[in-house]
C-alpha cells in the first residue's frame, strides 16, 4: 500500500457541518474570537526533527521571532506532514504529539508539546469556508512534527491553544491560495497562522557531508533566489505555478507538500504588509531553511 493510499484508507472522524445560507451569518461566524490587532503570519521552514531539541543557528532564530509575537488566541499550523484527501481541521480539546519519523534519539521520542486544542476556532473554520464542507472536523491527528517542533519555540510554555490544517493532496496550487484567502480574517481575531515546510526540500539529492554547512547546489540557489525575489515583489501567480518554473524548481519541489504551506501564507497576506526573511541558509545543497514572517 502506498503512502496516499493509507491516507486514503485511515479513519479521520469526520463531524458533519450545518450548511450556512447567507452572507449575514457568515460575517457571525467569527464573533465567539475577541477582535484583535493583526496577527503577523509565518512561513517557518522546519527542516530535520532534530530541530525539536538541538541549541543551533535555527533554533536561536526560531525562539528571538517568538519573542517578538503578542501572544495570540491560538494558532493555525499548516503543516507539510500532514496530507489527506479532503481537507480537515483538528478539532480535540487536547492534541496528541505525534512523533511521525524514524531513526532518531530516543530523547527526541520522549518530547510532549501538550499545548491545548481549540475546537470552537475549528469549528469556526469549517464554517468559515466556503464552499459548504471543505473543511471537515477531525478528532484523531493531533500535532505532527512539522507543527510541534516550530511552535515549542515559539512559545515554549504550551499555554497557547495549537490546531492543524491538513493539505488536501488532490488539490492543485491555486485551490490551496484561495482557501487561505478565506482565512485571512482570522489574523484580526487573535489567531498566529503558520505554515511549516521547506522552500527547497529535496531529500533524495542531500550532500550528507556538508549538513553542516551552509552550501546549495546551483539549482536550489536558483530556485530559492527567485522564490525570495517573488515574494519580496508580491509575485504570487509565479509562486502558485511552481510547478511552471524550469529545471530549477522541479528539482527543488519534487513533491509539492514542503512548498504547499507557503502558498497558504502567501494566500493570508495583506498586499502592503511588511516582509522579513530569516534563516536564509541551506543544508547539504538540497535543503532551504528560509523563512518568512508577513506583518
Amino acid at each position: 500500500m502506498t503512502r496516499k493510499e493509507f491516507i486514503k484508507t485511515a479513519g479521520l472522524g469526520i463531524i458533519s457541518i450545518p450548511m450556512i445560507t447567507s452572507l449575514k451569518s457568515l460575517e457571525k461566524l467569527t464573533n465567539s474570537l475577541p477582535d484583535t490587532e493583526k496577527m503577523p503570519a509565518l512561513f517557518m521552514g522546519h527542516g530535520s526533527p532534530m530541530n525539536g531539541i538541538e541549541d543551533n543557528e535555527f533554533v536561536r532564530e526560531m525562539i528571538a521571532q517568538g519573542k517578538k509575537l503578542n501572544k495570540p488566541e491560538a494558532i493555525l499550523v499548516i503543516s507539510a506532514h500532514w496530507e489527506t484527501n479532503g481537507t480537515y481541521v483538528t478539532a480535540m480539546e487536547n492534541p496528541r504529539t505525534i512523533h511521525d519519523f524514524g531513526g532518531f534519539p530516543q530523547e527526541l521520542y520522549a518530547q510532549q508539546y501538550p499545548a491545548p486544542g481549540h475546537p470552537v476556532l475549528a469549528e469556526e473554520i469549517s464554517k468559515l469556508v466556503q464552499p459548504e464542507n471543505t473543511v471537515h472536523l477531525d478528532d484523531k491527528w493531533g500535532l505532527d512534527h512539522g507543527a510541534w517542533t516550530v511552535v515549542k519555540h515559539l512559545f515554549p510554555k504550551a499555554d497557547v491553544p495549537v490546531i492543524q490544517l491538513s493539505i488536501d493532496y488532490t488539490k492543485d496550487p491555486t485551490y490551496h491560495y484561495q482557501l487561505a484567502n478565506q482565512l485571512k480574517k482570522l489574523r484580526k481575531k487573535g489567531v498566529l497562522i503558520v505554515g511549516s515546510g521547506n522552500i527547497v526540500h529535496n531529500l533524495g539529492k542531500i550532500a550528507w557531508g556538508k549538513l553542516n554547512q551552509n552550501y546549495g547546489y546551483d539549482w536550489a540557489i536558483e530556485m530559492n533566489e527567485k522564490v525570495k525575489k517573488w515574494i519580496l515583489e508580491g509575485s504570487h501567480h509565479q509562486l502558485i505555478d511552481f510547478n511552471k518554473q524550469g529545471v530549477a524548481f522541479n528539482l527543488s519541489i519534487p513533491t509539492p507538500e514542503h512548498f504547499l504551506p507557503l502558498i497558504y501564507t502567501l494566500g493570508v497576506k495583506d498586499e502592503s504588509e511588511s516582509i522579513a526573511l530569516f534563516n536564509d541558509q541551506y543544508l547539504g545543497g538540497s535543503i532551504a531553511m528560509t523563512s518568512v514572517k508577513f506583518g
